[in-house]
């Protein structure tokens, strides 16, 4: 395989899926890796997130340790939570149902998280 689409579709907080796709899509690095953030896993992008009050650590702050990353956010899921570009890090594109499909496509692999 050659390329990976990870697929995170849930909230970055309140359970370990968010931090477990960040560390399969770490581990995979040496291939093309693609997070995808689809539903509420766009919030994972969100800037200026505080998480010590939970006690875990800023999953935002994690994504800039892995430049070589790609980081695709579903933009009409960010419409349907509000959400505007200009509240997201910087490394993150927008895609539209369309081009976000044709990533997953265009992947070797894909794994949901």
């Amino acid at each position: 395989m050659r390329s990976v689409f990870y697929l995170l579709d849930v909230a970055p907080y309140g359970c370990e899926n968010a931090y477990g796709a960040l560390n399969a899509a770490a581990a995979s690095l040496t291939m093309g890796v693609t997070l995808g953030l689809y539903g509420d896993g766009v919030y994972l992008a969100l800037a200026g997130q505080d998480s010590r009050e939970l006690g875990v650590p800023n999953l935002a702050d994690i994504l800039y340790a892995y430049p070589e990353l790609r980081i695709l956010a579903h933009e009409p899921s960010m419409m349907e939570r509000y959400l505007l570009r200009e509240e997201l890090i910087e490394m993150v594109e927008l895609a539209d149902e369309e081009d976000f499909l044709e990533a997953i496509l265009a992947s070797d692999g894909m794994i949901i998280i």
